[in-house]
């Protein structure tokens, strides 16, 4: 067709355009240079500087200052992998940065899993437990990284709990969040385990231990300060829909009996508005 243009490949170096345009009908082939492919650029691989002997170690009751934030505290996309550390190991406010706790494998009897949130080359960055909305930078020879494929949120304001597994939800449930005085922490947090809870009021059943603590701890009476949000069974149904606890998740007993037969160490529950 007059003046459409023809391109042929000719390898990596070259390509030929023939352009029927010339009063006699001929075909005029020219040569067209080849795209320039520039090489793709390696990121280096920042190196994990040594970390002194005297840092502090994440516990149940304390976690080191100086983490960055989450940068996605308000995420709903699943986090499919938790890292499980090979031992106690150093974590880093950044790729290469300054080692600023340890984290050991396990916190008060619970086995670490935390979420892998991010990556960069040769990094991971975690959620750090025992403290609300930050996160920690660990080599990836740190520990072993396994799939995570459950996810539970909650709706501060619609007082609901779901539980999606491979992103499909598998369960929705009413249940009771803090009060205005004792919030449920806003923000991404993951399950570390479960442990035994004492009095009927919880239906006889386990808690899940949730990595946040409470935003204001001066809101709280002293015996339950440093103690740690949870997700657990209660008895009193009337509690349900409304914004009474002290931070904790207060599920109907069944929906806590499908939620300790279904739910591991590392699951990241996210709190919204």
């Amino acid at each position: 067709m007059a003046g459409g243009l023809l391109v042929v490949a000719l390898g990596a170096t070259a390509a030929m355009a023939a352009t029927r345009g010339e009063p006699d009908g001929t075909l005029t082939v020219r040569r067209v240079p080849a795209a320039v492919v520039a090489a793709p650029t390696v990121e280096p691989v920042p190196k994990a500087g040594p970390a002194p002997a005297g840092l502090p170690k994440i516990s149940y009751w304390h976690a080191a200052r100086g983490f960055p934030p989450d940068p996605a505290p308000h995420s709903l996309e699943t986090v499919a992998e938790g890292l499980r550390p090979h031992g106690k190991v150093a974590v880093y406010d950044a790729p290469g940065g300054t080692a600023r706790a340890f984290l050991p494998r396990t916190i008060s009897g619970l086995p670490v899993t935390a979420p892998v949130v991010s990556r960069r080359p040769g990094w991971l960055a975690v959620l750090i437990p025992s403290i609300n909305r930050r996160i920690g930078w660990v080599p990836v020879s740190a520990g072993t990284v396994h799939p995570l494929r459950d996810q539970l949120i909650v709706d501060r304001g619609e007082r609901r709990l779901t539980w999606l597994h491979n992103g499909k939800p598998r369960g929705d449930w009413e249940v009771a969040v803090g009060s205005a005085r004792t919030p449920t922490p806003l923000g991404r947090t993951f399950v570390m385990g479960r442990t035994i809870t004492q009095g009927n009021v919880y239906a006889g059943l386990d808690a899940l231990v949730l990595g946040a603590i409470p935003d204001d701890r001066d809101a709280l009476s002293a015996s339950l300060r440093n103690g740690h949000t949870a997700i657990h069974a209660w008895s009193d149904e009337s509690a349900f829909g409304r914004a009474i606890s002290n931070g904790c998740i207060r599920m109907p007993p069944d929906a806590q009996r499908t939620l300790l037969r279904h739910i591991p160490e590392g699951v990241v529950l996210t709190v919204v508005e």
